[in-house]
């Protein structure tokens, strides 16, 4: 059977918490459990984790234990479901963002270049946006944005039209069909990287990713108790711009607001450097290549 998902710097983010035993912790992207495990492995008894996952599939993974609770939707909503379970304050919060290898793997969500399935790539599967709606109804100038925005991609208004002028032969139904609509735009020696680039941004339109992160990290800074722990991986340079900015100002431009006085307003101070993969853990998993750890703590 092949494992849900292998989780990434797990050794290097469970010491970034920093736990204590008796506290309130959050893993906020679930998926196979890997570093939910390592977290209740290091809480005593009166401790408590909460994890968060929008994908359905997950659930199978769920950990048989008193201290655990599942919480089947978008950590974009850490906030408002934690007040639900009375939860008002935590000791630190673990966010792995990107796609898991479950996800990847299974051909039929259809988040690989090398799998041919239909247009979907939903995190969530009850969500109606998919990327077929996207790439067969989308106008030139919405995906022009998201290819130039979320894929920095070079003339994306090329990609555009491409897709534009092939879907009005016929409807571009699957991945194999989105690959041969735009085989033009791409060689041998950058077939990859193109593709890689035109499915992450379909990808994150569809699923709304930077702007849930950016609420995520926000709504995790307001509920972190003084000196707890924000902990996050990420895998584009997307994504961890907006990490590196939120931790060192408070915001996304990456420019510190200040009071009256002059004084820097920020809710974190960042803890340590940016911790990669050693060439060990790459060589085991090698989707880890890309993530990029950093920590933060709440002031």
């Amino acid at each position: 059977m092949k494992m849900y998902h292998k989780p990434v710097l797990k050794k290097e983010a469970i010491n970034a918490l920093s736990i204590n035993p008796e506290g309130l912790y959050v893993d906020a992207t679930f998926g196979g459990g890997g570093h939910s495990l390592s977290i209740l492995n290091k809480l005593g008894l009166k401790g408590k984790l909460f994890a968060f996952d929008q994908d359905n599939d997950s659930k199978v993974n769920t950990i048989n234990d008193s201290r655990f609770t599942l919480i089947n939707t978008n950590f974009s909503s850490i906030k408002q479901y934690l007040k639900f379970y009375s939860i008002d304050k935590i000791n630190g919060v673990l966010a792995d963002f990107g796609v898991s290898s479950h996800q990847i793997d299974t051909k039929l969500r259809g988040f690989s270049i090398k799998s041919n399935s239909r247009l979907d790539m939903r995190m969530n599967q009850n969500q109606s946006l998919d990327a077929y709606f996207i790439v067969n109804n989308y106008s030139e100038k919405k995906l022009t944005s998201i290819f130039l925005n979320y894929g920095e991609l070079k003339k994306a208004n090329i990609f555009s039209n491409v897709i534009i002028s092939k879907r009005k032969e016929s409807l571009i139904e699957t991945t194999f069909q989105l690959k041969t609509a735009i085989s033009k735009l791409y060689n041998d020696n950058n077939k990859n990287k193109i593709l890689s680039k035109v499915f992450q941004a379909i990808r994150i339109e569809v699923n709304n990713e930077l702007n849930e992160i950016k609420t995520f990290l926000k709504k995790s800074s307001e509920i972190l108790i003084p000196g707890g722990r924000l902990v996050c991986i990420s895998y584009h340079s997307l994504e961890d711009r907006l990490v590196k900015r939120f931790m060192k100002s408070g915001n996304f431009e990456g420019i510190p607001e200040k009071d009256f006085y002059g004084n820097v307003i920020k809710p974190l101070k960042v803890i340590g450097r940016i911790i990669v993969p050693t060439i060990d853990e790459i060589k085991i998993n090698r989707r880890s290549r890309s993530a990029k750890l950093r920590i933060a703590e709440k002031l």
